[in-house]
Order: structure tokens, then C-alpha cells, then sequence
């Protein structure tokens, strides 16, 4: 989305390429997240792209540090709280 594998890596502090695999998947994870949060289509967050990009490294941090204990539920809701303001609604 609006971080690349080397700021994630350099975010994580993961100087090796052992586990490239592991943090692509979890930037796929963090985009359909904020995806899903926002109801925005990639497009549309472009112009938001310095909250997007702090949400996003949020959760690629947040799904590496906690990948064996991972509370879902607080994190979907800290990147509800981060987004509320370029969310949309559904009526």
C-alpha cells in the first residue's frame, strides 16, 4: 500500500531477509485491515497518506510483535480510532 518492505523492515528493526515472506503477508493483512476500516478503496486514501502510512506500520508492528498472543480486537479497534476521521459512513 503506502509502506514498502524496507520501511516496514527498518520500522520492525529486522535487519535480515529471513522473514521477507512473513512481513509481505502481514503488510496484505494490514492493507485489507485498513481497507475494511476506512471502506475506502485504495484511491481514496491517497490523499490521507501520512495517517495511512502510521496506521499501516501500526499494524504490521502490532501482527510481527504479537503474532502468537495477537488481541484482534484492540487492534481493529486502535486503528478504528486512528481512521475515524476519513472513515465512511454506510447508511
Amino acid at each position: 500500500m503506502f509502506v514498502t518492505l524496507e520501511e516496514a523492515k527498518g520500522y520492525l528493526r529486522v535487519d535480515s531477509s529471513d522473514e521477507d515472506d512473513l512481513i509481505l503477508r502481514l503488510m496484505e493483512t494490514s492493507e485489507s485491515l485498513i481497507l475494511n476500516v476506512t471502506r475506502r478503496t485504495r484511491a481514496g486514501l491517497k490523499r490521507h497518506e501520512a495517517l495511512i502510512r502510521t496506521a499501516e506500520l501500526y499494524a504490521i508492528a502490532y501482527l510481527y510483535e504479537h503474532r502468537e498472543e495477537a488481541d484482534h480486537k484492540a487492534m481493529t479497534e486502535t486503528l478504528k480510532y486512528l481512521l475515524f476521521g476519513i472513515r465512511k459512513e454506510r447508511f
